[in-house]
């Protein structure tokens, strides 16, 4: 809006060209700056409790408890789950993983996609409002600022006032304990690729490694500065799924919506007075569920890129309609199909139902259970077979050929494995060195095979044989192949 003085003025935006500087106006007119971009404005999320809030801190202390508690637990003898970069194994409760398992992996993230598209296409965002790290790690920081200055009029007041000592002191305790919880949470990531007890001495006696320094300051950076200061930033301008979000997205999604047939028109009035006198919705236009929400949207204005889905503006409209003695639901979770043909929640859950999400269910399921299957059919142990490369094939003794060849035999289980290889393939063929040996619990072995037959046994050239190696419990073997080279 134009100030009224100005409004029978001729206004002719200009901006400075690189080339020639600011565009001179025409005579007797007047000039003005215009900023093509809008001034970021700090949100101030208000405090809001109902439903949706006590699952978004459940899921706070759910998430939290599961991150900070794994590390500390103990499985025998060693840390229940540590990624150990540095001897390439990771251990997951019982489970002992090699790269060479990379396969559980790829599928950790297929069922993590299919997950995503799933509750997404049922729900909408769900994770981003829910568990994503971004709003947990916010929610917590917004806890321990509203700890330490105040509700959010408070705060609003505060950053607008002088810099005073009561001003000082509260913003320095409000960052010593934002970068506590960050530091913490940067030594507990890193405590996941380093034993945590190890590491809690290391830091204790200044000997950390400079990738463990760098990386326990990073992440707690990152957590400082994106929960402290950037927050609703990284929803809406770094985070990708907020701009593909929209193709798992139909009209029988469950979103948070504003009822604009019941709500509208808006306006004030008095708790006594019949809305329907004043030609009036639901809506008191009390902006309430503006002020509760962490990007800063108004939910009234539809369905918004920047919406997370955490139902804040839900909590605080149901509590408005509460005091005004009108019914709940002005804003809910329902989708455009059942607000438009004023479905009941029956039929609104029915049709959540479609076949997307039946195909994300069955894909999921079949993924799942392959993932268990195999995990449950998994060997004890896993061998690797390298030719030696020094020699091709030689003459031993007794006038036999020899290959010979180097098996990795990487023992998976936490207890020790005696494995005995054998050879097939080709006639009289056999392993002419120790064939027993033993592998440590969760540790991989290099052993050296020699491999030998009879002196004109087969045609010169290249053959495929088969190492078979067991272990002594009964139903563990694997079998390799390879070849073994006679010479012309």
């Amino acid at each position: 809006m134009l100030p009224a003085e100005s409004k029978n003025r001729k206004i002719i935006p200009i901006a400075p060209s690189p080339d020639t500087g600011p565009i001179e106006p025409p005579p007797g007119a007047d000039a003005e700056m215009v900023s093509l971009y809008e001034a970021h404005k700090k949100i101030y999320p208000r405090s809001v409790s109902g439903l949706f809030s006590k699952w978004r801190w459940g899921m706070v202390f759910l998430t939290q408890l599961v991150f900070y508690g794994v590390p500390w637990l103990e499985w025998g003898q060693r840390q229940a789950v540590l990624f150990d970069l540095g001897a390439r194994r990771f251990y997951i409760f019982n489970l002992v993983l090699y790269p060479q398992d990379f396969i559980y992996l790829t599928g950790v993230l297929v069922i993590s996609a299919f997950s995503l598209f799933l509750f997404t296409a049922v729900a909408g965002r769900l994770w981003c409002g829910y568990a994503c790290p971004q709003t947990v790690y916010t929610e917590i920081f917004l806890w321990l600022e509203k700890l330490a200055e105040g509700d959010r009029s408070a705060r609003m007041r505060r950053d607008a006032a002088a810099w005073t000592f009561g001003k000082v002191w509260r913003k320095t305790a409000k960052h010593a304990m934002w970068l506590a919880v960050a530091l913490w949470t940067g030594y507990t990531f890193v405590g996941y690729f380093t034993p945590i007890h190890e590491l809690g001495y290391e830091i204790i006696d200044l000997h950390m490694s400079s990738w463990e320094t760098f990386w326990t300051l990073f992440y707690g950076f990152a957590t400082y500065g994106n929960a402290g200061f950037m927050r609703e930033q990284v929803c809406k301008h770094m985070c990708p799924y907020a701009r593909f979000q929209s193709a798992m997205f139909d009209k029988d999604t469950l979103i948070v919506t504003y009822d604009e047939e019941r709500g509208e028109p808006r306006g004030g009035r008095s708790k006594k007075t019949d809305p329907l006198g004043l030609k009036l919705g639901a809506c008191v236009d009390c902006s309430l569920c503006v002020q509760v929400c962490p990007t800063g949207i108004d939910i009234r204005n539809g369905l918004q890129y920047e919406c997370i889905g955490c139902g804040a503006c839900a909590d605080v409209c149901d509590s408005v309609m509460d005091k005004m003695g009108y019914a709940r639901g002005l804003v809910k979770y329902s989708t455009e199909n059942a607000v438009n043909q004023h479905w009941t929640r029956a039929q609104t859950l029915r049709h959540v139902l479609r076949p997307r999400v039946l195909i994300y269910t069955a894909i999921l399921g079949a993924v799942v259970l392959a993932m268990v299957v195999s995990l449950a059919l998994r060997k004890p142990f896993r061998v690797d077979v390298e030719r030696d490369r020094g020699s091709l094939a030689r003459i031993a003794d007794g006038g036999k050929i020899e290959n010979v060849y180097r098996l990795q035999i990487m023992n998976a289980t936490e207890s020790l494995q005696n494995v005995h290889i054998s050879v097939s393939g080709m006639h009289a063929i056999e392993v002419a060195s120790d064939p027993n040996v033993s592998i440590e619990a969760t540790q991989s072995r290099w052993v050296a095979v020699r491999v030998q037959i009879p002196y004109e046994g087969a045609e010169p050239g290249s053959h495929k044989i088969k190492f078979e190696i067991s272990a002594r419990d009964p139903g563990s073997e694997v079998s390799e192949q390879s070849v073994f080279i006679v010479p012309r």
